[in-house]
């Protein structure tokens, strides 16, 4: 095995073996240049270090992580160490508790985007959650430099934080808590090939195979306050991860900031607690957002129309009749939002499969969005 090989080996072996103890970088990263030069000590030193269980001086370690590099380097996925100094996420670094190795798959440069900003919040949003988190983002379109928008591919306000950011050209990143082969949830596979194919990026610090339990969310939270320069929390129960991920940031040092809400809706309850406990600030617009950010720019930008962008994307299909069934769905559901399947296919006298795959259809192609009870909307992005 060659120097750069080895190299890579090692920070793949390292982290698998020390991934789940992620105090221990901070230690690592202060006693250690490279993961070769840990590689190269002697089992005694190692058990002293890192416990006698530590299984780093096996060459089957090696083998296995040098196997592994081969494979998903096949299908793409790159790897950035602690150790690679112009690389891994500066921000990211100053944690104490920072990942071994990250995984990605996309453009790995997009990690370094100046002025990152992480967008969390509830699974369970409303019309006001989504509509106030696609307004913000639209209003960082303009600014300077343009934002890296952070998020965790969840449903809910990440993922429309995700599909904003496509839409208003920022470059976008999501973090998951799997392994890099998988994504969590599946419903989200498309969306996810859109952030790479907008020019960003899928990562995590989670080897291959891992499957998503609850515990690998509260540590995948930590990279996301830890990436970011600012969190800003849209909608959130008092308890949940995007309350977690806040905690997170304001325990790193970086602002936080939360969309206040109604006293009386427990969506919005975790918000106002932050800012009543003065951890984050009240973020009231684009204006406001821009500001506690640092970043200069317009705050405002015209929506696109929906049914002008949905002709030009499908105009070199033959089949028009389709044309004509999404563009009369797309209007049924802008007239009724929160329409149900099934009312959509009384009004317009379709059969149920019809409308539900007209329903898909506008939905991957993020024109609408749909809720656990596929009640349908039109995206908050579109006029």
């Amino acid at each position: 095995m060659d120097k750069e090989h080895l190299r890579l080996a090692g920070a793949i072996a390292l982290n698998a073996t020390l991934g789940n103890r992620p105090r221990i970088a901070a230690q690592i990263v202060e006693n250690f240049s490279s993961a070769e030069e840990i590689f190269s000590l002697p089992d005694k030193e190692l058990s002293e270090l890192f416990g006698p269980w530590n299984h780093l001086g096996t060459e089957a370690t090696l083998e296995a992580a040098y196997k592994e590099y081969l494979d998903l380097s096949a299908q793409g996925v790159n790897f950035i160490s602690i150790f690679d100094n112009y690389a891994y996420p500066p921000l990211l670094r100053e944690c104490p508790d920072a990942p071994l190795l990250l995984y990605v798959r996309g453009d790995p440069s997009v990690l370094l985007n100046p002025g990152p900003l992480s967008i969390v919040g509830t699974r369970d949003m409303d019309s006001y959650g989504r509509d106030w988190c696609v307004k913000l983002v639209r209003g960082l379109s303009d600014a300077s430099p343009k934002p890296l928008i952070v998020s965790g591919l969840a449903y809910g306000i990440d993922i429309t934080a995700h599909l904003a950011a496509i839409a208003c050209g920022l470059p976008p990143l999501a973090v998951i808590p799997t392994g890099i082969e998988r994504i969590y949830p599946p419903r989200h596979t498309t969306a996810a090939e859109k952030i790479i194919n907008a020019g960003g990026a899928i990562i995590t610090d989670y080897p291959p195979g891992t499957i998503p339990m609850p515990y690998n969310f509260l540590r995948r939270n930590r990279i996301i306050a830890g990436l970011s320069a600012a969190t800003l929390l849209v909608e959130s129960r008092c308890k949940g991860g995007g309350m977690m991920t806040a905690r997170l940031a304001a325990g790193y040092g970086r602002t936080v900031l939360a969309i206040p809400g109604r006293l009386d809706d427990q969506r919005s309850a975790g918000c106002n607690a932050l800012i009543a406990e003065k951890v984050a600030e009240a973020c009231t617009g684009p204006a406001s957002l821009l500001e506690a950010c640092g970043f200069r720019g317009q705050t405002s930008k015209a929506a696109p129309k929906a049914e002008d962008i949905l002709q030009r994307r499908f105009a070199d299909r033959s089949d028009t009749g389709q044309m004509q069934i999404l563009l009369k769905v797309l209007a049924v559901i802008r007239s009724e939002r929160g329409i149900p399947i099934s009312r959509i296919a009384e009004k317009l006298s379709l059969d149920y499969p019809a409308a539900s795959r007209a329903v898909c259809l506008l939905e991957s192609e993020g024109f609408i969005c749909t809720d656990v009870l596929q009640r349908c909307s039109i995206n908050a992005n579109f006029a």
